[in-house]
């Protein structure tokens, strides 16, 4: 103890370690029936520094050419300590990265947390999403299997109707006239330099900028006692949502491992029933719903356009620079189904999507948290030990065999 102190003491006499520590407790989280909806936010940053380490990691053995590209992949999969865990990891992260994002960006619209003084929150938030959707989608590539070639080829396809820059956007991307080598080093350069650069300095802006602005209470909303001092309270609490993120990360990378299908063949045809990952699944629906041309118009310009508007839609906000106040009003279940037996469908599509009021979602106390991590961590914990320990053993008798 007396040497971390002295530690502590040297690093506190060279930097501002003491009034860091004393802006953060002097930092309050408010305490009501929402504040669950915070941990959100945590949470995508706890898998976006997972995906960080991971792709690091990975880098170390990945060769982004065609010829090599699949190899190193097998190689990383089948040859490489605790490679299958690493590359699951990294897959998994992802997709849990996404999911927290929307439930994040969900859950600030419905308390209107965008509201004066916490536009630019919003709008780098915003840019986050852009930018992790561009990691889902330039890191597809990167295996060079069959389904990551065929889903990359479709999806460069779909931004030709765009006009103007259209066409450009794409032979920027690809370049050249079809997927192939220049592609996957393009794909690879944007996933692993120049969006994570990006990324970092966005998500440092967003997290400063959250902690100058400090943290939004919902209108109408009544507090429950005493805020929470940031630090140590509510970040020991934010540590226990990420234990509980790491459980369920390490649950799914064991239980459901990232397969590695068959190599690209761009002489081939696409497989059937090819589609791309879920948080891309309601573009890819819409294009296959919507007619090649409809009207004269060319049906992909038209769902372009949609998704378009839609995009500046979130970029503005609801109300976003407008700064009114309007109360929330909270529905309980039972106000809920009397506007549904009444088939008044309208006003509670409007009351639950248009901002004006916000669901009751009842928060989880700290001891269910507690609990939940326990029961997941202690639960799974043997089973994934073991796992470990047979896939281990099967690629050391692998390569005895060879």
């Amino acid at each position: 103890m007396a040497g971390l102190e002295r530690l502590r003491s040297w690093f506190a006499e060279r930097t501002p370690l003491d009034a860091t520590l004393e802006f953060l407790s002097s930092k309050e989280v408010p305490r009501h029936r929402h504040s669950f909806w915070y941990y959100f936010g945590g949470l995508t940053l706890f898998f976006f520094a997972v995906q960080i380490v991971t792709g690091i990691l990975l880098s170390l053995y990945y060769r982004p050419a065609p010829e090599h590209a699949y190899e190193s992949i097998r190689t990383i999969v089948n040859e490489t300590p605790h490679g299958w865990l690493v590359r699951s990891l990294h897959a998994w992260s992802a997709h849990l990265m996404v999911a927290m994002l929307f439930i994040h960006m969900f859950s600030v619209f419905l308390m209107k947390a965008y509201r004066k003084p916490r536009e630019l929150m919003w709008l780098s938030g915003v840019v986050l999403l852009l930018l992790v959707l561009g990691f889902g989608f330039t890191g597809y590539l990167l295996p060079w299997d069959t389904k990551a070639y065929f889903a990359t080829l479709i999806g460069t396809e779909v931004p030709k109707s765009v006009p103007l820059l259209g066409r450009w956007g794409v032979s920027l991307i690809r370049g050249a006239d079809y997927v192939g080598e220049e592609t996957l080093t393009r794909m690879y350069s944007l996933h692993v330099i120049i969006l994570p650069l990006i990324a970092v300095l966005a998500a440092a802006f967003h997290i400063l900028y959250n902690q100058y602005s400090g943290v939004s209470i919902p209108a109408g909303t009544i507090t429950n006692g005493k805020p929470i001092p940031f630090f140590p309270n509510f970040a020991t609490r934010d540590l226990l949502a990420w234990l509980a993120g790491f459980a369920v990360l390490i649950a799914l990378a064991t239980l459901v491992p990232r397969e590695l299908g068959d190599k690209a063949d761009p002489m081939a045809s696409a497989p059937p029933g090819m589609k791309p990952e879920w948080y891309f699944l309601p573009l890819y629906q819409t294009l296959r719903m919507v007619p090649a041309s409809l009207a004269g118009i060319d049906g992909e310009l038209i769902v372009n356009a949609a998704a378009g508007t839609l995009g500046c839609r979130a970029v503005r906000g609801q109300e976003i620079f407008k700064g009114r106040e309007k109360p929330v009003v909270h529905l309980d279940r039972r106000h809920c189904h009397r506007l549904y037996r009444r088939h008044d469908h309208r006003r509670l599509f409007r009351l639950i999507i248009d901002g004006e009021s916000m669901l009751v979602f009842p928060a989880l106390t700290d001891r269910l948290i507690v609990l939940a991590t326990a029961l997941v961590m202690v639960g799974g914990l043997g089973y994934i030990v073991n796992r470990i320990r047979v896939r281990t053993e099967e690629k050391v008798q692998g390569r005895e065999s060879r």
